[in-house]
């Protein structure tokens, strides 16, 4: 074991870091620092967490006796930045400064790739990210939305939808850039993708498009969308509305699935017909990708966390199964995605490229 490559894994969320090692593709051990309220409230902007972010990272590294000399890559969850196609990105000093300036987005996922920069010249190896949340492929004909103002957007589950297709090939005995799919990645938010021949060439919008969500309210109609923001409603609020607490919160006061599938086996009926009517929109996104792929796919992906709910995928299934074999993976492991994106690289099965910025 001790000739396989170790990698170090860093992902930093809203409320949390999660740290791993892995050997090879096996992971050692994990760990998930979680943040209270008063130690986020504590920083008065998102970069003003790096020292918290960095020392709990550093006391994983010690508690775990990991020697940075055995460390053979430093692999970070990309940031918002610059749209670029998927694949394996040189973190870098331009990545981490637009990153950390929320030219294109603010997010604490950001903090990782300048923890990782910091920490790999510090001592003398390679940090990456791979398939940030910015990957960018979308054909020509997908970036038209009906306005000459409003330009579509690359916005999605690409680390997960990215992973979720690769073992979908694998089982198939075929490479990823050899096959087309739909994959709907199920969560907090929902996105459905286009994948062919290794490109997401289409994809909903995971803050503004498609089905409704635990927590938003997905594609809108507009006119109603424009009464509603002209009625008095200022932006911030509005926007609040729609992304955190719009989809099955608006309608039934919860995120929690588990919790709506509960109020659906009691008999609430109208927590049934919401809880439906995203499997309904979700499955109307998947028919829509397969008119994109000319109905040409292997497979319709189902992964995320809310990919282990029976009654969501059979609604799902139920639906779209005509179109394709309908293959469910539940959950998502973004530490092991990004792993193996490290050993794609370290194994030259991929070319690592380089950030373009300005």
């Amino acid at each position: 074991m001790s000739d396989k490559p170790q990698l170090i894994i860093i992902n930093t969320g809203s409320t949390s870091t999660k740290i791993a090692r892995f050997i090879g593709g096996n992971l050692l051990e994990m760990e998930t620092i979680q943040y209270s309220n008063a130690e986020l409230a504590a920083c008065s902007t998102i970069n003003d967490q790096i020292p918290l972010r960095r020392a709990g990272f550093l006391k994983f590294l010690a508690d775990k006796k990991i020697y940075w000399e055995k460390v053979s890559l430093l692999v970070s969850r990309g940031g918002i930045g610059r749209p670029t196609p998927a694949g394996a990105y040189l973190i870098d000093e331009a990545m981490c400064r637009e990153l950390l300036s929320g030219k294109f987005g603010t997010h604490p996922s950001a903090l990782g790739p300048a923890i990782a920069l910091d920490l790999a010249r510090e001592y003398g190896i390679k940090s990456i990210v791979i398939d940030p949340p910015s990957t960018d492929e979308l054909q020509e004909l997908a970036r038209i939305s009906g306005l000459p103002e409003i330009t579509r957007k690359s916005a999605f589950h690409a680390l997960n939808q990215k992973t979720a297709a690769r073992r979908l090939a694998r089982e198939l005995g075929k490479k990823y850039e050899d096959i087309n799919c739909i994959v709907a990645h199920l969560g907090g938010g929902i996105t459905v993708g286009a994948h062919q021949k290794g490109l997401v060439i289409d994809c909903t919008n995971g803050l503004s498009e498609g089905p409704l969500t635990p927590e938003r309210a997905g594609t809108l109609p507009t006119t109603d969308l424009l009464n509603l923001a002209f009625s008095g409603e200022q932006k911030n609020p509005l926007m609040l509305k729609i992304v955190g607490r719009g989809g099955m919160t608006a309608y039934l006061g919860t995120k929690d699935a588990r919790m709506v599938e509960t109020m659906i086996t009691g008999g609430n009926e109208k927590a049934k017909l919401v809880y439906e009517a995203m499997a309904y929109q979700i499955a109307k996104e998947i028919g829509s990708m397969s008119a994109v792929l000319e109905g040409n796919l292997s497979g319709i992906i189902l992964t995320g966390g809310l990919a282990k709910s029976d009654m969501l995928t059979a609604w799902i299934k139920k639906r779209t199964q005509f179109i394709a074999p309908v293959f469910v993976y539940p959950g998502e492991d973004e530490m092991l995605a990004l792993a193996e994106g490290g050993l794609r690289i370290l194994n030259g099965e991929e070319e690592l490229k380089k950030y373009p910025a300005d």
